[in-house]
């Protein structure tokens, strides 16, 4: 049975090494940016992470919707939580948003069953 966990995820890092390996400067400091910005500060990394899958909903980035879910199931979101981060997204984003929450679902649980 294929997982989807383990798909994205390699997909993922395979792709991120070519582009870093592409040594692009604008890439590089984009993608630096992107790790500094998550790390633990004012907000805990829980709470960023949170605000990354309610952003990644909203602007309908599957992608980044299950890169957010895994760090949110990392960081010890719950299910219920992560019910409540759906709702504050598909109030946000609108009825267009429940496909990709659909999804996320789906996704979160795989990652539930993995642990």
């Amino acid at each position: 049975m294929n997982n989807p966990v383990e798909e994205f995820n390699n997909y993922r890092h395979k792709m991120n090494e070519k582009i870093l390996n592409a040594d692009n400067l604008v890439l590089k400091r984009l993608f630096n940016l992107d790790t500094q910005t998550y790390a633990e500060g004012a907000l805990s990394v829980k709470t960023k992470e949170m605000l990354g899958l309610v952003a990644s909903l909203v602007l309908r980035c599957d992608d980044c919707v299950k890169y957010h879910l895994e760090k949110c199931s990392n960081e010890g979101t719950t299910t219920e939580e992560m019910f409540e981060i759906l709702a504050v997204a598909n109030i946000v984003g609108g009825t267009i948003v429940i496909p990709h929450t659909r999804r996320a679902v789906e996704f979160w649980e795989y990652l539930q069953n993995k642990q």
